[in-house]
């Protein structure tokens, strides 16, 4: 929510408050786009027409239509437990439905967050267990993809666990094995590049301002 109050208490409130009714006016078409059951209406930058039968009537956005949402809206392509991170980071009362307010408050981090908030969002996403760290097999989890592997090497993984211990010594300051928010903040901070470290999970900028163009018209 403080990204949405530090906007409409600055002095572009107006603006963004059309903003967050231009958001609601997508998410309702979105959801009204099943119940009518008939043509979608053309939305620019949110792909109904593929994903109009996964939405739950009257409810939310459910897992498989957020994800389409994400990749075809906002160019995030990532690992399958990343994109159900990113969804839990939306459902804030995980009842696996995303409802108009957790929409709007979402994507207003999404599109308008300070660095902070966005920092505050990776760790949530990478921190699998929410236990307020990010441990080593989390990370060993997260990377195991990034690493094309060979059918001659004797231990496929071993590349994997190097690019955890890489990870360890440049993220975590206090040294006690594996990183907590206040390491991650830092690390961020000395090298922003490692803001997704650990795999996409924001969207791309380009993509960002082509929805807010959206938004605008």
């Amino acid at each position: 929510l403080s990204t949405v109050a530090r906007h409409i208490q600055a002095d572009d409130g107006r603006q963004y408050r059309q903003e967050i009714e231009a958001l609601s006016k997508v998410y309702k078409k979105l959801v009204e786009s099943h119940s009518l059951n008939g043509p979608v209406p053309a939305t620019p930058a949110v792909h109904i027409s593929s994903i109009q039968a996964n939405i739950v009537k009257g409810e939310g956005l459910d897992r498989m239509v957020f994800r389409e949402l994400l990749h075809n809206t906002f160019d995030v392509v990532t690992e399958e437990v990343l994109m159900d991170r990113i969804f839990c980071a939306f459902d804030r009362c995980n009842v696996g439905l995303i409802r108009l307010e957790e929409w709007v408050c979402g994507l207003s981090g999404f599109l308008r967050g300070s660095h902070e908030e966005r920092t505050a969002f990776a760790f949530f996403v990478y921190d699998l267990n929410s236990d307020g760290f990010i441990s080593r097999e989390e990370m060993f989890h997260l990377l195991r993809n990034s690493l094309v592997k060979s059918p001659q090497d004797e231990d496929p993984d071993e590349g994997v666990r190097d690019l955890v211990e890489l990870a360890l010594r440049k993220m975590d300051y206090d040294r006690d094995g594996k990183i907590s928010f206040q390491d991650f903040k830092n690390a961020v901070t000395d090298e922003p590049l490692l803001l997704e470290a650990f795999g996409q999970c924001l969207p791309a900028d380009t993509a960002c301002q082509t929805f807010l163009s959206t938004l605008q018209c």
